[in-house]
């Protein structure tokens, strides 16, 4: 339809006219395409943007379970500082008398010097005998201690289900004294 206007009209130099232009704006729009296809300005920045939500989700993982291993570490320390406490104070010619509250100042100090609030040992440590077996001749004149601790520890890991979740750590030592 537009062939036979053009040439109804006046001519066939406007007829060329037209379909070059067609052809340049057809070129020209591939060219444009190519150019931005094989252009890859800014390509760095996309891919970083979109790699630096999971970057910084896997650094902050990285760190809170650091503090975690290091939370789960003073509490063995602590357990361990207490139950040595505990087993100080008891001996064979005094009766076994054993000092509960020394194994709980042990512990606090060993929190308190790994930086951790000792208010938040919940609940107090558990200090328990240990149950020895009289009748067994290795176990003869021992005595023993189990101490057990739990400390709660908040993961503050984003894009997470673990986002504000607090986890309970708990840590047991059985030491035994032998005389």
């Amino acid at each position: 339809m537009e062939i036979e206007l053009l040439v109804e009209r006046g001519g066939r130099g406007k007829l060329m006219a037209k379909c070059l232009q067609k052809e340049t704006f057809t070129h020209m729009r591939t060219g444009l395409r190519r150019r931005f296809a094989s252009d890859t300005r800014g390509q760095e920045l996309m891919e970083f943007a979109l790699v630096l939500p999971a970057l910084m989700m896997l650094l902050t993982g990285i760190f809170y379970l650091g503090r975690a291993i290091s939370v789960y570490e003073a509490l063995g320390r602590a357990a361990r500082e207490g139950a040595r406490a505990v087993l100080a104070t008891s001996c064979a010619t005094c009766g076994n008398s054993v000092d509960y509250a020394a194994g709980q100042t042990a512990i606090n100090n060993a929190l308190v010097a790994a930086s951790l609030d000792p208010s938040l040992v919940a609940p107090p440590p558990i200090f328990t005998p240990a149950v020895l077996n009289g009748s067994d001749p290795a176990n003869y004149q021992v005595n023993g201690v189990t101490v057990q601790i739990r400390y709660p520890v908040q993961l503050n890991i984003p894009f997470t289900s673990l986002n504000a979740t607090t986890i309970t750590l708990s840590q047991t030592v059985t030491m035994r004294q032998e005389f």
